[in-house]
């Protein structure tokens, strides 16, 4: 009966789906700001999902004693009264009858009144959650935690907002012909043939709730997922594991690029010293055969052994030369290795 009253609600009020009925009046005040519940998945067959209370908030299963400072507002929603007048043929209907166990011999429909007067709604501040959080880490110790993360159709989720009656409320059901007026009595003694259900609750009962899933890290870290895109659960070390090797592609794959650009801009300088020393006729390049140069020597009469060469050979492909120069050092070698055609010529143009 208050499952029913509760789904009509949140049928009628809406917020784009994320609002989920309280279904039993005894769990009613479990459904309060940042209390923690258990989201469960169902098979295809039942596309919506199972939420069960827990007797445990969000501050529960963080490492530390800190309390959490995100504040919690609440303002007036708005005045609720609903009847409606429900076919005892349908689904919503057996569910009520089921529920309440009302005498429906000779009925056709089941007439539901629900007085919730004024509700109100209690937010948590999601701005200063969010900032919180990110210094927090979950103690996976806690039982709840363990239990949850062996399920994998279990999801954690935080109570970000409720919504709650300011004054006692009554539900009444009454069984009777489509067309009749509708009747409501508060008492059972008033209807002896027990056509009749009224049920009266406290104050203050929350009667709908929405929630933040959490999505858990290997490291303790979480995050709260705000939107309908993001999931929740927990990180599963396959997962963690395919991450780690998909960033370490990423970062191999973006090490070579950067590498191959290097050694082609270094081709390409190559290429144009080379196709500028062969577009110049030999009397102009060929340094080595002019009066009081440097001359080419062959190293391994020196016993120095054959080596890459220091103008074409320091790229992908080591050219390597038994040629050079004494008369030029670099990085404290007192010889150069140089091709004897073009690399020598091509260096001493360039020094000079």
């Amino acid at each position: 009966m208050f499952a029913a009253a509760t789904k009509s609600f949140v049928k009628q009020v809406g917020d784009g789906g994320r609002l989920v009925p309280v279904p039993s009046l005894s769990e009613a005040d479990k459904y309060q700001p940042l209390s923690l519940v258990v989201k469960k998945k169902r098979c295809f067959l039942f596309p919506r999902c199972k939420f069960t209370s827990t007797p445990f908030t969000l501050k529960d299963i963080l490492l530390g004693d800190r309390e959490i400072s995100a504040g919690i507002s609440s303002y007036q929603l708005l005045n609720y009264e609903d009847e409606s007048d429900v076919s005892l043929y349908g689904r919503r209907g057996n569910h009520i009858v089921n529920d309440v166990g009302i005498n429906v011999a000779g009925s056709d429909s089941v007439a539901v009144r629900a007085s919730f007067g004024v509700v109100t709604k209690h937010e948590v501040e999601v701005s200063t959650l969010l900032k919180e959080i990110t210094t927090r880490k979950i103690n996976f110790d806690h039982s709840l935690i363990r239990q949850s993360r062996s399920s994998r159709k279990a999801v954690l989720c935080v109570v970000m907002e409720s919504i709650r009656t300011t004054r006692q409320c009554s539900l009444s059901v009454h069984a009777g012909i489509r067309g009749e007026s509708m009747r409501f009595h508060f008492m059972d003694e008033q209807n002896p043939k027990g056509r009749d259900k009224a049920i009266v609750f406290p104050a203050h009962t929350t009667i709908a709730f929405s929630v933040f899933e959490l999505f858990i890290y290997l490291d303790g870290a979480f995050d709260l997922c705000v939107t309908s895109v993001s999931k929740g659960g927990f990180e599963r070390e396959e997962a963690a594991t395919f991450a780690f090797f998909y960033r370490l592609r990423n970062i191999l794959f973006e090490r070579n690029r950067r590498v191959m650009d290097v050694i082609s801009r270094s081709q390409l300088y190559l290429d144009d010293l080379f196709s500028d020393y062969y577009d110049k006729p030999l009397s102009m390049t060929d340094i080595s055969l002019k009066e009081g140069t440097h001359i080419r020597v062959n190293l391994l009469n020196h016993n120095i052994p054959k080596g890459p060469c220091i103008l074409c050979g320091m790229g992908n492909l080591k050219r390597e030369t038994v040629y050079g120069c004494f008369q030029c050092s670099v990085d404290g070698q007192k010889y150069v290795r140089l091709h004897a055609v073009p690399c020598f010529d091509v260096w001493h143009k360039r020094m000079k």
